[in-house]
């Protein structure tokens, strides 16, 4: 069973056509889980307008975060592979045929994709090679590779990301630096969605980070804390020999 999750807030020009190229690829038996953050435009009619039973839409929340946002449509998942979706990118056809059969090796699967604008013009060909992307765990504690909207991971790597910690900036950074922890991460080079930048947008992904080096070390010093944290509260109790 596949769950993707979405997390929106007034995204009544895009979410049509992402859900509709979503829609198009998963079963009957999959799911989709929608987290709004209390919309205020369009955003819930044009999702229930679609009638379908995969869709499970989560009202009313106030959380004013992205980040908790989609924490929230990730607690509700059920599938045995989640797959991350903004609510205003398009998935080319074939995204999950590609992906899924990495699984059988890796526990967290990236492709590359394409960056578009608001219009659909393509931006940049490559997010891989405009971000040096790669897997390595050194490598994404310097310059983060895993693009959130782009991942998908099985329920081992769900179960170790929650619950997030309450201060990270963007959940993409956290997802892969337990991803290179506590799993195993494979970087397709295939573009498998077109991603879009446009002034709405909440995530800097793929901008110029406009933060000072020694708050970025910081930061990077309590994502490091609170994964080890994470390892150290997995560990079962009495299993240390002697």
């Amino acid at each position: 069973m596949i769950s993707v999750c979405i997390p929106t807030y007034n995204g009544e020009k895009f979410i049509i056509a992402q859900l509709s190229s979503i829609l198009d690829q998963i079963s009957s038996n999959d799911e989709v889980i929608i987290s709004d953050d209390s919309s205020t435009d369009n955003t819930i009619n044009l999702i229930e307008s679609f009638n379908d039973k995969r869709i499970t839409i989560l009202k009313d929340n106030h959380f004013h975060s992205p980040i908790f946002n989609l924490e929230n449509a990730l607690k509700h998942a059920k599938g045995d592979f989640i797959f991350l979706a903004d609510q205003d990118d398009i998935w080319q056809k074939g995204k999950i045929d590609i992906m899924l059969p990495y699984f059988k090796n890796y526990t967290t699967i990236v492709s590359d994709c394409n960056i578009i604008d608001e219009n659909g013009n393509e931006i940049e060909t490559s997010f891989f090679n405009l971000n040096n992307s790669k897997s390595g765990l050194i490598h994404n504690l310097i310059n983060n590779s895993y693009l959130g909207c782009c991942m998908a991971f099985d329920k081992k790597i769900l179960q170790a990301i929650l619950p997030f910690p309450s201060k990270i900036a963007m959940h993409d950074i956290w997802i892969g630096l337990i991803s290179e922890l506590v799993g195993k991460s494979k970087f397709v080079p295939l573009k498998l969605i077109s991603y879009r930048r446009h002034a709405s947008n909440f995530s800097p992904t793929s901008r110029a980070s406009p933060f000072a080096l020694s708050f970025k070390l910081k930061y990077r010093g309590y994502l490091i804390y609170q994964a080890l944290l994470r390892l150290i509260n997995r560990i079962p109790r009495g299993s240390a020999s002697g």
